[in-house]
């Protein structure tokens, strides 16, 4: 977990949160602490504990054990308004009118009908919406349902926004939108939850992590530093080749894995502890012309993968 000054450094704190239902522990004894102007992925397999993590967060359920803290205060139904919440499955109307709707629901979050009105005419414009307004919900696919739930996630400026799979239903231009929206959102200093099973986004847009599974926190902190925890020692070498027999000393001698050639690069990867890395450079020099040689950090979705399994 990073480390911070105070309290006041984070967003959200769960200290020893712990919630079942019947029998089946889906939280248990969890904490977790959520810097200020961050994103920060909530990760793991599905019935892991975090949509309950959310829930509780969102006061629709409460634990059974342990406190939550949002920015500073105990948690409690006064902040309600200051949380938006996209789910991943449409919470509006299908048949509501989306205008209509949106009217509504900006005004359940607190603000006044005129300043509903005004910021949602920003926001269908902006995301290029603004012919749906007196469409019914069951008109729109269901990518364009979720352009309508983000704009009323994150109409009311809330300090913290939880999103869970918001890519979900877009195409690649609408879910590059929705990123830069998001992205946006996180600079001007607006704290963010983002839930999803696509590593590839918690790798481009998160800048901390907590992987969560059967109800315990397997692991947290800054992206690259949980990356770097599942390192193995992996080399990726691409090399022009001039001395056979040298190879097959390094293959003979050394974790090698994987090689090919293609075009007159052989390429291939060989584990080896950093202690030795003059040594493995000064054998690879011998075997030829070495083009690169560079460590290879695991991606989130191999910490993932391991970190389950383990």
């Amino acid at each position: 977990m990073p480390i911070f000054t105070a309290m006041e450094d984070y967003m959200l704190v769960a200290e020893n949160v712990s919630k079942s239902f019947g029998r089946k522990v889906a939280l248990n004894d969890f904490s977790l602490s959520i810097p200020k102007s961050c994103i920060y992925g909530l990760l793991g397999p599905n019935g892991a504990g975090k949509t309950t993590f959310i829930r509780i967060i969102n006061q629709i359920t409460l634990p059974d054990a342990g406190v939550v803290y949002l920015d500073g205060e105990k948690l409690g139904p006064n902040h309600i308004s200051h949380i938006g919440y996209m789910p991943e499955e449409r919470g509006l109307y299908k048949n509501m009118k989306v205008g209509e709707q949106a009217v509504y629901l900006a005004k359940l979050k607190g603000l006044s009908h005129q300043e509903a009105i005004q910021k949602l005419r920003f926001w269908f414009d902006k995301l290029d919406i603004a012919d749906w307004w007196n469409k019914k919900l069951s008109e729109l696919s269901k990518g364009m349902g979720q352009k309508v739930q983000f704009i009323v996630t994150v109409l009311h400026e809330p300090k913290l926004l939880i999103f869970d799979e918001p890519f979900s239903g877009f195409d690649p231009v609408n879910a590059n939108l929705i990123r830069d929206e998001i992205l946006e959102l996180k600079d001007k200093g607006t704290t963010i939850i983002f839930s999803t099973h696509r590593m590839e986004s918690v790798e481009e847009m998160c800048d901390y992590v907590a992987l969560v599974n059967k109800g315990y926190k397997v692991l947290d902190g800054k992206i690259n530093d949980v990356r770097n925890r599942f390192k193995e020692g992996k080399y990726r070498v691409d090399m022009v080749l001039n001395n056979s027999d040298k190879l097959e000393y390094l293959i003979q001698t050394h974790k090698v894995q994987d090689i090919r050639r293609h075009n007159g690069l052989t390429s291939f990867f060989i584990y080896t502890d950093e202690r030795n890395n003059n040594q493995i450079l000064n054998d690879l020099l011998q075997t030829g012309d070495v083009r690169s040689f560079k460590e290879e950090i695991p991606t989130m979705n191999e910490v993932f993968i391991n970190a389950v399994k383990d």
